[in-house]
């Protein structure tokens, strides 16, 4: 698809692009995997179908409005695209690593989704008129095997999405809208197709962005960084019960079909996994880039926390100064906003929130989860990126959290200290209560940023990227 290919300089989005005849396919190793999964897929997912099929009452979840779903006999021919790109993504893999990643997203998704297939059986209740030409031929070819079972999730939205997502950092600029527009062509061809309901797609989505969740293309998986943060029991404690109450709502509101009853899945799965960020998983839940944005997966399953997270954030703050400046151009505040003055005011922005994303050119991201105490290493690299920012660019630097009162005051102190701007981790918190004086400073964060200040630094600080364009120069 294209011959340039899109090279990641971080977990997963953006990147350089280098031509394909620099790449080395592991075609042999991905041709394996391909004899291995495509039997599997078969077989799997056909016995599910004909499992469905044999019991004595199988139900449908459809809505009034898709009546008027219209037939678009055409639209099989993307639907039955998405098998050639299935081959050609355990082809095309460009690394050992790639590949296995990849072959894990779809051994998840063939397990989940055939899990649930068998757990509540679905089927597809609207009768499909026959049809003649090139567009029968494929219907019929697609009867042979598919029975109208195996609803939600569905399972080519699912595959959909770990595809998209595999293709669309594998070609350039010119050949990434044909990857958009054929890959929304396959996802409503669910619908065209008279395949799957509407409840299908979204359940699908979320399936897919968790197989994306659990086995990123780069970067480490999430439970590789267990318990690399802390943990914190009763916050993993009181949103796991978020989520368990949401289910309860859903589960009793259920019995209507309702799309409120449906949408309360979405907020009590991204609940869980914030208690499994605090329970021991840490920021990586969120998988944030250096970049300030987080990973696809990531954005899709914890949009309900973090647009929470982002009101929260701006009721605590709405009357207060945006930023304060704390000494030597060095300011302390909230995560700007693109539309806010503080987006454009600072070149150079130290972001150390995990839960929401910074759209900024000249941002560091150090994710650190709220209201869990950062481990000194942590301060340390964070008040690192900070000295590099003050010696590479001059101007004004802004160091922001949610609210700017506790994570990024943290890293403010630790830098103070370590610069020789105060003497002392007392003087610098006088320094910082005068300018800002809603910081929150706990006995056990003040605890952290004192052995922040005694480690010895692992990198020199002019060495540490302090812009996009660098961070790009390093990969």
């Amino acid at each position: 698809m294209g011959h340039l290919h899109r090279v990641d300089g971080g977990a997963g989005e953006g990147g350089q692009l280098r031509p394909l005849d620099q790449l080395a396919p592991v075609w042999r190793p991905g041709l394996l995997a391909l004899l291995v999964l495509a039997p599997l897929f078969f077989i799997s997912y056909g016995a599910a179908n004909h499992w469905s099929a044999s019991q004595a009452h199988v139900g449908s979840i459809v809505f009034a409005w898709e009546a008027h779903i219209p037939l678009l006999p055409w639209t099989i021919l993307p639907y039955w695209s998405i098998d050639l790109f299935y081959g050609l993504s355990l082809l095309l893999a460009d690394s050992a690593a790639v590949l296995r990643r990849q072959v894990g997203r779809l051994l998840t998704a063939q397990a989940l989704c055939v899990a649930c297939f068998y757990i509540w059986p679905l089927r597809f209740s609207t009768a499909r008129p026959a049809l003649s030409g090139w567009e029968g031929q494929l219907f019929d070819a697609l009867a042979g095997f598919d029975l109208p079972y195996n609803q939600a999730p569905s399972l080519h939205i699912v595959l959909l999405m770990i595809l998209w997502d595999f293709y669309r950092r594998r070609v350039g600029a010119w050949a990434l809208m044909l990857v958009h527009a054929w890959s929304a062509l396959i996802g409503i061809s669910v619908l065209t197709t008279y395949q799957h309901h509407a409840i299908d797609v979204p359940t699908g989505i979320l399936a897919g962005a968790l197989c994306m969740w659990l086995w990123p293309l780069d970067g480490p998986t999430p439970w590789q960084r267990w318990r690399q943060d802390g943990v914190r029991h009763d916050l993993a404690l009181c949103y796991a019960l978020a989520a368990v109450l949401l289910s309860v709502g859903a589960v009793a509101l259920g019995a209507s079909w309702s799309p409120v009853a449906w949408g309360l899945w979405w907020p009590a799965a991204a609940m869980l996994m914030v208690a499994l960020a605090y329970a021991g998983l840490g920021h990586g839940v969120f998988q944030k880039q250096v970049s300030g944005r987080h990973a696809i997966a990531a954005r899709i399953l914890l949009a309900p926390y973090r647009w929470m997270a982002w009101f929260n954030a701006r009721c605590w703050t709405w009357r207060l100064p945006a930023s304060v400046e704390v000494c030597d151009g060095v300011w302390l505040g909230r995560l700007p906003l693109p539309w806010e003055r503080d987006h454009t005011h600072f070149e150079q922005v130290l972001d150390v929130t995990a839960e929401l994303a910074c759209a900024h050119a000249g941002v560091v991201s150090v994710p650190m989860l709220d209201l869990l105490v950062p481990l000194p290493s942590r301060l340390h690299e964070a008040a690192g990126h900070l000295m590099a920012c003050r010696g590479n660019r001059p101007g004004p630097v802004l160091v922001c959290c949610a609210l700017g009162f506790s994570r990024s005051a943290a890293v403010v102190l630790t830098w103070l200290c370590l610069s020789g701007r105060a003497r002392s981790l007392d003087q610098a918190v006088a320094m910082l209560r005068q300018k800002r004086p809603q910081v929150v400073l706990s006995a056990a964060l003040l605890s952290a940023v004192d052995a922040a200040i005694s480690l010895q630094p692992s990198v020199a600080y002019h060495d540490l990227p302090t812009s996009n364009a660098l961070k790009g120069a390093r990969a």
